[in-house]
């Protein structure tokens, strides 16, 4: 949280104010005793957003009709690319479907798929992700998904929510128990090796999640550090001589650097979103 200027990475950092050209700064107040932080305030922009824009979005698609004009069509269209090419396939139809007979949902093309109730939880992993993502690429504001405690919190929930849907699907016991994988083993040999195998896959399952949080983190603090230490030649060399040729050079690769970004901002949205949407398809359909 420090924001002092002998810190290296301070542009990068949660600070409890905004920063201006000239340094100015305009501070955040603390509410109830708790300091309101930029990217607190950030992740309350990147909800307002969404909510503004699904809620219009949904009103737009209620009873099934055509979503017209192209603000909402680019919105609808991730959607289902998300359900269509991400969710449906990666989870498929469950295992109980077919054990419990109702194998009668195919009604027509893709029409209630079983995999559809995770789909509101792998939107919101994805959309959250995304805009606060892009809130980077503005000057002055930041990715929120640049600090290790967010993704540490979103990979959390993305691991109650694995724990959730796998204990709904298999029932508490047997989701715990799938973690090891079944083997055609003699019983002496099976009480050995069982519980270390399931201590290691446990352990596996945890540090997936954890993963989740460290690349999503070190992948937008790397790129708003990159165009920091860029535009930081500028002022390295403003004395000396060389400030005619860095300037430009250094212009021009941090707007290179910014384009890369982002893609880099969709890409992290749609891994986090691709990879939640594999821990919740290993989770209900257990192997």
């Amino acid at each position: 949280m420090a924001a002092g200027h002998d810190d290296k990475f301070h542009h990068v950092r949660d600070i409890s104010h905004f920063e201006l050209p000239w340094e100015m700064h305009i501070d955040l107040p603390q509410i109830f005793g708790l300091q309101l932080t930029k990217f607190m305030l950030l992740q309350l922009v990147a909800v307002v957003f969404l909510f503004l824009v699904f809620r219009g979005l949904a009103k737009r698609a209620a009873g099934g009709q055509v979503v017209t004009g192209r603000w909402w069509n680019f919105w609808e269209s991730i959607v289902i690319y998300m359900r269509d090419e991400v969710v449906r396939p990666t989870i498929g139809e469950g295992h109980h479907d077919d054990d419990h007979g109702h194998g009668h949902h195919h009604h027509g093309p893709k029409v209630g798929h079983p995999a559809d109730k995770y789909l509101p939880f792998v939107l919101s992993c994805f959309f959250y992700v995304l805009i606060c993502n892009l809130l980077g690429v503005f000057p002055w504001l930041g990715s929120a998904t640049g600090e290790l405690n967010v993704t540490m919190a979103l990979a959390f929930t993305t691991f109650c929510a694995v724990v959730i849907y796998g204990s709904r699907e298999q029932g508490p016991v047997r989701f715990w128990l799938s973690l090891a994988p079944s083997m055609e083993l003699p019983i002496g040999l099976k009480v050995i090796l069982l519980p270390m195998i399931w201590v290691i896959e446990l352990a596996g399952f945890l540090i997936k999640h954890a993963v989740l949080a460290i690349r999503l983190f070190a992948n937008i603090m790397a790129g708003h550090t990159v165009i920091a230490v860029f535009l930081g030649f500028i002022a390295m060399t403003a004395d000396t001589g060389m400030w005619a040729i860095v300037m430009p050079s250094s212009i021009i690769a941090q707007i290179l650097v910014g384009l890369l970004e982002l893609f880099v901002a969709f890409l992290q949205a749609y891994v986090f979103a691709f990879l939640a949407t594999l821990f919740i398809g290993a989770a209900v359909n257990p192997h």
